[in-house]
């Protein structure tokens, strides 16, 4: 049975200027972080395809030929048409694929419940005691003085989550390797995993390789290792340099997941994130079998469908259940508008230090259509892929984001700290945090 958030909720319509504002703020905040380009144009963004469809050319992804040249930032399109209807064939007609694992067939659903006030058990580790910590996420190391964004444990309304153990997870993950692929995001919550670990592991037994587009921490007394792959996209793209990705225009190869599986195929525990890269605006598609950069075009709604198909045959053709777990975690949101759950507010998360209490509370910050088409695909794979829905149970924490107690390249100005307006980070979480959260979800269902 699928994981779905509450949809019920109607978001509401601001002014032009609102929207003005939030381009603004989001181009601010994303020139520091250099790693994303847009998030949200508006309030009330939704997405449906640039060129509709009335019919479909399915074709195979994973090309065995190939294509003729790798993706890379120098990459570029010499002509752009629209999009042709081609979809990714991913399964069989008919093809059954189990059960689909979720929470909903627990006699609890652990996504649903409200965050409680835990200073005696929280936070599970110190900021200052995890040496992979990473600078973007150390809140407190860069000003943030108030720490009570520290002391939220979730709480499942009829049960309980499964009570962190670090030494239960290490058996775990014994013999095997742990691997997170995806965005900035996802590179948060493999921190907060390493965070959560490293503790128990001598200093000489453990080893952290460089910062590369597959960063690996290593355990050795347990012949174990934590990785992070970057693949913002999940398929190919021109964005796949871990640091240098900060582009005009997003292309990608959307019947191509082969550049990436290659590096994933073989961890026995996968962890998949991907949906804020997908906010930027139109992407570019440079099929396999096309040469000379002739792209199309599409709106990023389709164009993630197109690569969670591509991604989603991998999973259906190469996974077996009994032999490797994978997890797809769902959208991470965003806190940019406070008038949302501060009626007559202006400002975002800057200077936000507790958690939203409205049940079923739901914002701008995250995309009820992509939640949806997302929804179908990974229904398709059956007991293949467990959710982690984050969704619901991180909108209520728009005080767990850095805004301006952070660093990137460089500490922020006077000048940028006294305008936290434009240069709050309302897309990041602070360590330790809701992150942490997110890893003792993954540790309940291992």
């Amino acid at each position: 049975m699928s994981v779905t958030p509450r949809w019920s909720r109607k978001k509401s319509h601001f002014p032009l200027l609102a929207v003005l504002l939030l381009a603004f703020i989001t181009c601010s905040i994303l020139y520091n972080e250099f790693s994303i380009q847009q998030i949200h144009e508006s309030p009330d963004h939704g997405s449906t395809p640039t060129t509709p469809q009335t019919s479909f050319t399915y074709v195979k992804p994973n090309l065995l030929n190939g294509a003729s040249e790798v993706l890379d930032r120098f990459s570029s399109c010499n002509s752009t048409r629209n999009y042709s209807g081609k979809k990714i064939q991913w399964a069989e007609p008919g093809t059954e694929s189990g059960r689909r694992r979720s929470a909903r067939q627990e006699s609890c659903d652990v996504f649903s419940g409200k965050w409680v006030f835990d200073n005696q058990s929280y936070p599970l580790y110190k900021e200052s005691d995890c040496p992979y910590m990473s600078d973007q996420l150390a809140c407190h190391k860069h000003g943030r003085s108030d720490l009570q964004y520290q002391y939220w444990r979730w709480q499942p309304h009829n049960c309980n989550l499964k009570r962190w153990n670090v030494t239960e997870m290490w058996e775990k993950l014994r013999g095997k390797r742990l691997m997170f692929v995806g965005d900035s995001l996802n590179r948060g919550q493999w921190i907060s995993m390493v965070c959560l670990l490293q503790s128990v592991i001598p200093a000489d037994k453990k080893s952290m390789t460089p910062n590369a587009q597959l960063t690996i921490f290593r355990a050795e007394e347990y012949n174990a290792t934590v990785e992070f792959l970057w693949a913002p996209l999940l398929v190919e793209s021109n964005s796949d340099d871990p640091v240098n990705h900060r582009l005009s225009e997003r292309i990608i190869r959307p019947d191509s997941v082969l550049k990436h599986s290659s590096q994933w195929e073989h961890a026995d525990i996968l962890i998949f994130n991907s949906y804020l890269w997908w906010r930027q605006g139109p992407v570019k598609l440079l099929w396999s079998s096309e040469e000379n950069g002739n792209c199309e075009e599409l709106d990023g709604l389709g164009a993630m469908e197109l690569a969670m198909g591509a991604w989603a045959d991998w999973v259906a053709s190469k996974v077996i259940p009994q032999k490797k777990r994978v997890f797809f975690v769902t959208m991470s949101p965003t806190h940019f508008w406070s008038q949302e759950w501060e009626p007559g507010s202006e400002g975002n998360c800057y200077n936000q230090m507790r958690p939203i209490t409205l049940e079923g509370y739901w914002g701008s910050g995250s995309d009820l259509p992509t939640m949806r088409m997302v929804d179908k695909v990974l229904s398709g794979l059956g007991s293949k892929v467990s959710v982690i829905n984050i969704t619901q149970l991180s909108e209520y924490r728009k005080d767990g984001h850095p805004s301006i107690y952070r660093k990137f390249w460089e500490t922020l100005s006077h000048q940028q700290l006294a305008n936290p307006a434009s240069y709050s980070d309302c897309i990041h979480w602070c360590l330790p945090g809701v992150p942490d959260v997110w890893n003792e979800l993954i540790f309940h269902f291992l």
